[in-house]
C-alpha cells in the first residue's frame, strides 16, 4: 500500500487562502462562480490530511491559529474601516451588513476547518470555530463601535416615541447582534444596551411627565400614560429583545404612575373624588388598570373608593336625621318614612358602588374590602332616636307587612330582602336587629299582616345562609308554631262540634306558642268578662285532652275580639283589642262606670286603664262619652256608652295607642349579650386555663364579634362577675392573668 505523501504547511495553507480569497470576493459582490461540492470536498480533505499526519507534519494548532489570523486581517483590512466611515442610520446599516458577511463567512470556513472542531479544539477544550469567528468580530469590531450603535438606537427610539416613523427592521438586526455576540448569554445586551435604554426611558418619562401633570386633566393624562405603555410593549414585541419587557414597562410605569401619584389622583377638578362624583366609569376602569400595574399603586385610589362612599353615606345619614328631626312631637319616637327613604337609597348606593366594585375594579378584594369598611362606618351611625338595626328592621317590616308603603312585586320583594340582608352584614348590633325583628314578625304573624309565608321563610332563609343557623333558630320556630297552630285551630273545632256542651256559644280562634321562640310579653291578671271566661275554659277543657306536660299561660294583650256595638242608627261591627272588647262589655251591665269602677272590674294598671279609656273615649271613635269632655283621662272621670255614635262603614278598627317596646328590646338584648360574654369568657379559659387580661379580652371581641361588637369595659366587668362566681381566679403572681378553675 503505498505511503500518503505528506503536506507541507505552506503548500496546504497556499490552496486554503485561494478557497479564503474566493469567499472575500463572493462577499463583497465581485464576479466569483459558488463553491461546489468538488471545491468544498478539496479545501476540507487539505485541512483533513494536515492534521492526521503524524508528527511533526501534525499542523493542527498552527492552522488554528490561521483561522483566527484569517479574520483579523480581514476585519482589520475592510471590515472596521467601512463601518467607521459611516454615520447615524448609515452606520447601523453598514454594521447589520457586515455582521451578516461575517455570519456567512465563519459559517463556511467553520466548515472547511471542521476536523480542528471535531478532535484538536475537544482535546484542548477551546471555543469553537464559529465562536472564535464571533469572537474577532466582538473584540476587534463592536468593541469599537457599540457605544455609538447604541446612542443611535436610542436616539431612534426616542424619535419613534415622539410620533416619526423609523426602521424598526434595522433596529431589530442592531438589537440582535448585541444578543448573537453575547454567545449564548446575555451580558452584553443587557450590560452595553439595556442599562442605557433604561435610563433613558426613565429620562424620557420624566421630561414628559412634568409638562403632562400641569397640563392635563386626570382622564387625559391616564390616556396618555396607557398608550405609551401600550407603545413600549408593541416596541419590544417588534425589535428589541424579550427579556427586556417587563423592566422597560417597570420603568415606564415608575415614571407615568408610580411618581406623580398623589397630584394625579388628587387633582381637585379630575382626579379620583371627581370621577367617583361624576360617574366616570370608563376613566375609573383605565385608572383601575393602569394603577394595578405598580406595587401598591391600588392604595390610594382603594382609600380614596373609601372615603368618597363613607362621605356619600354619611351625607345620606345626615339628610334623613335632618328630616326626621323636622317630625312633629308626636311622631318623634316612631320610625317612619325619613328612615324608610334612608335605607332604599341606602341600597342603591350599595348597589352602584359594588357595580363599581364588580365592572371598573374587576371584583378586586381591595376594593370590596373598602366598600365593606365604607359602608361599616355609615350603617352603624342612628338616625334621630333610631339605631340602624331598628331602622333596618322596620324597613323589612314595612317590605313583608300588608299595607306597607312598599308596594312591590313578589320578585321585587325577593331582590330588596336579598339586598337588605346584605346591608345587615355592615351592621355591627346584629342581636339587636334580630330581637326588633322578631318583635316585628311576631305582631305580623299574630295578626296576619304578613304579605306571603313563603317570603317570611325567604328572609329567613337568607339570614340564615349569612349569619348562622343560631340567629334564625328561634323565629324560624315562630314560623313553625304558626304552621300548627292552623293545625291545632282545625282539631279545637272538631272537638267543639263532636262536644256542643263545651261550646261556649262565641267564634274562637286560639294560637298556641312555644315561650321560648317567641318575645316575652307583660301577662297581666285581666278580669276577664263572663263571655270570654267561657272561651277559655272551652280551650283548656280541650287542651287537656291533647297534654298533660304543658301549662297554658294567656297573654290577653295579643288578643282581638270583633264585637257588635248597638248604636241608634245602626249596629257597626267593632275590631278592637281583648283590653278594649272588656271594657266595652262592661257597659251591658251599667249605662254609666267612673273610672275606679273600670279599674276594678278589670283588675288592671292605671297606665293601661288611661291607655285603653283613652282609644275609646278620646281618639278619633268616640264610642264612649266621658265626663268632663277633656282630652285627657284623670281618675275623677265618668265614662257612659255613646248610642249616638255612627261611621259610614259597617265595620271600624279602634285603635290602641301603641306601647314604645324600644326600651324593653334595649333591655332584653343588653341581658343577652351579659350571658353571651359569660358563657364565650369561661369557653375561651376552659381551653386555655391561664390567660392575660388582654388576650382574654381581645379573644372575646373576636368571639362575638360575628353578632355584636362588646364594649371591653363590659367584659371586664363580667370577669369580674364570673371571679366573684368563683370561675374564674387571679394569678397570684401575675394580677393581670387569670385561672380556669374547674
Amino acid at each position: 500500500m503505498a505511503q500518503r505523501k505528506v503536506v507541507e504547511l505552506e503548500e496546504g495553507w497556499e490552496l486554503m487562502q485561494k478557497g479564503v480569497t474566493k469567499l472575500k470576493n463572493i462577499l463583497v459582490g465581485l464576479p466569483e462562480p459558488q463553491f461546489n461540492s468538488g471545491d468544498y470536498m478539496t479545501l476540507y480533505t487539505t485541512i483533513y490530511n494536515m492534521c492526521t499526519q503524524r508528527s511533526p507534519h501534525d499542523y493542527s494548532e498552527q492552522l488554528h491559529d490561521r483561522y483566527k489570523t484569517v479574520f483579523e486581517d480581514y476585519i482589520a483590512e475592510t471590515v472596521l474601516q467601512s463601518i467607521q466611515e459611516k454615520h447615524d442610520e448609515y452606520m447601523l446599516k453598514e454594521l447589520v451588513q457586515r455582521w451578516n458577511n461575517h455570519k456567512v463567512m465563519v459559517r463556511w470556513l467553520s466548515r472547511f476547518f471542521h476536523y480542528l472542531d471535531r478532535f484538536f479544539i475537544t482535546r484542548r477544550s477551546l471555543p469553537s470555530l464559529k465562536d472564535v469567528g464571533f469572537i474577532c468580530f466582538r473584540d476587534l469590531v463592536f468593541e469599537e463601535i457599540k457605544v455609538n450603535a447604541k446612542d443611535i438606537v436610542i436616539s431612534f427610539i426616542n424619535r419613534e416615541r415622539e410620533g416619526e416613523h423609523i426602521n424598526r427592521g434595522l433596529l431589530k438586526n442592531v438589537v440582535d447582534i448585541f444578543v448573537e455576540l453575547g454567545l449564548g448569554g446575555m451580558d452584553w445586551y443587557e450590560n452595553d444596551f439595556e442599562v442605557a435604554l433604561l435610563d433613558d426611558t426613565s429620562a424620557y418619562y420624566t421630561r414628559k411627565v412634568s409638562k403632562w401633570i400641569h397640563d392635563d386633566a386626570c382622564p387625559e393624562y391616564m390616556l396618555k400614560a396607557e398608550e405609551c405603555l401600550k407603545r413600549e410593549k408593541d416596541r419590544v414585541s417588534h425589535y428589541l429583545h424579550s427579556n427586556s419587557e417587563q423592566k422597560l414597562l417597570e420603568r415606564a410605569q415608575h415614571e407615568l404612575l408610580t411618581v406623580p401619584t398623589n397630584p394625579l389622583l388628587e387633582k381637585e377638578h379630575s382626579g379620583c373624588f371627581a370621577l367617583l362624583r361624576d360617574d366616570k366609569v370608563e376613566d375609573l376602569s383605565r385608572m383601575f388598570r393602569l394603577f394595578s400595574k405598580i406595587p401598591q399603586g391600588l392604595d390610594p385610589v382603594s382609600r380614596m373608593f373609601r372615603e368618597h362612599v363613607t362621605n356619600e353615606g354619611i351625607a345620606l345619614v345626615k339628610q334623613s336625621e335632618d328630616a326626621a328631626n323636622t317630625k312633629t312631637a308626636e311622631k318623634k319616637d316612631v320610625v317612619g318614612m325619613p328612615e324608610h327613604v334612608l335605607v332604599k337609597k341606602l341600597l342603591e348606593l350599595h348597589d352602584k358602588y359594588l357595580e363599581y366594585v364588580n365592572n371598573c375594579f374587576l371584583s378586586h378584594s381591595q376594593f370590596h374590602k373598602a366598600l365593606k369598611e365604607a359602608f361599616e362606618v355609615f350603617c352603624n351611625k342612628s338616625v334621630g332616636s333610631s339605631s340602624s338595626a331598628e331602622v333596618l328592621s322596620t324597613f323589612c317590616d314595612n317590605v313583608l307587612k300588608k299595607g306597607g308603603s312598599e308596594k312591590l312585586s313578589d320578585e321585587g320583594i325577593e331582590e330588596t330582602l336579598e339586598k337588605t340582608v346584605k346591608l345587615l352584614s355592615y351592621v355591627s348590633d346584629k342581636d339587636l336587629f334580630a330581637e326588633f325583628c322578631r318583635k316585628k314578625l311576631a305582631r305580623r304573624l299574630l295578626f296576619g299582616t304578613s304579605v306571603s309565608d313563603d317570603h317570611e321563610r325567604s328572609i329567613l332563609t337568607k339570614l340564615k345562609q349569612q349569619f348562622g343557623g343560631q340567629f334564625t333558630s328561634k323565629m324560624e320556630g315562630m314560623v313553625t308554631d304558626l304552621a300548627l297552630a292552623r293545625e291545632q285551630q282545625v282539631s279545637f273545632a272538631e272537638y267543639l262540634k263532636e262536644n256542643p256542651k263545651a261550646h261556649p256559644g262565641i267564634d274562637l280562634n286560639l294560637t298556641v306558642l312555644t315561650t321560648g321562640f317567641w318575645p316575652s310579653y307583660k301577662s297581666a291578671d285581666l278580669r276577664l268578662p263572663t263571655e270570654m271566661v267561657k272561651c277559655v275554659e272551652a280551650f283548656k277543657e280541650y287542651y287537656a285532652t291533647k297534654t298533660k306536660h304543658r301549662r297554658l299561660s294567656w297573654i290577653y294583650s295579643l288578643g282581638t275580639c270583633i264585637i257588635n256595638g248597638k248604636f241608634k242608627q245602626k249596629t257597626i261591627e267593632l275590631v278592637v283589642s281583648t283590653y278594649q272588647a272588656s271594657v266595652l262589655l262592661l257597659f251591658n251591665e251599667s249605662d254609666m262606670l267612673s273610672y275606679s269602677e273600670i279599674r276594678e272590674h278589670l283588675n288592671l294598671t292605671d297606665d293601661d286603664i288611661t291607655r285603653l279609656l283613652h282609644s275609646l273615649a278620646c281618639a278619633k271613635y268616640k264610642i264612649l262619652n266621658k265626663v268632663p269632655s277633656a282630652r285627657t283621662i284623670l281618675p275623677t272621670d265618668v265614662f257612659e256608652f255613646n248610642a249616638e255614635f255612627t261611621d259610614k262603614m259597617r265595620r271600624i278598627k279602634v285603635p290602641l295607642p301603641p306601647v314604645d317596646e324600644k326600651k324593653k328590646v334595649l333591655e332584653d338584648v343588653d341581658k343577652d349579650r351579659r350571658f353571651a360574654i359569660d358563657a364565650s369568657l369561661v369557653r375561651i379559659m376552659k381551653g386555655r386555663k391561664v390567660l392575660g387580661h388582654q388576650q382574654l379580652v381581645l379573644e372575646c371581641v373576636e368571639q362575638l364579634n360575628r353578632m355584636f361588637k362588646p364594649d371591653p369595659k363590659i367584659i371586664k366587668k363580667r370577669i369580674e362577675d364570673l371571679i366573684t362566681r368563683d370561675y374564674l381566679e387571679r394569678d397570684i403572681e401575675n394580677p393581670n392573668s387569670y385561672r380556669y378553675l374547674a
